[in-house]
């Protein structure tokens, strides 16, 4: 298993908006199967120190792939 990233890792910072939809859509497509359904997850163009954040609960993308490293690892979409 990877070590989950922290949300103050300055790598956050390098996402950009239409990376992190693209991710979104993997967790919807990855997540399905399991029961993750998050239809209005989106980038909601809100920061936290130059980090991007999602919304669903306003999380920052580290909880984002951290999420979606697991649904990696837990088998094929």
């Amino acid at each position: 298993m990877n070590t989950p990233l922290e949300s103050h890792d300055p790598y956050l910072r390098t996402y950009t908006e239409p990376e992190v939809t693209s991710l979104l859509r993997e967790l919807h497509e990855r997540g399905r199967p399991f029961g993750i359904l998050w239809g209005s997850a989106a980038v909601n163009g809100a920061t936290v120190d130059g980090r991007l954040l999602v919304d669903f609960g306003d999380t920052s993308v580290a909880t984002l792939l951290n999420l979606l490293t697991l649904l990696r690892e837990a088998g094929p979409a």
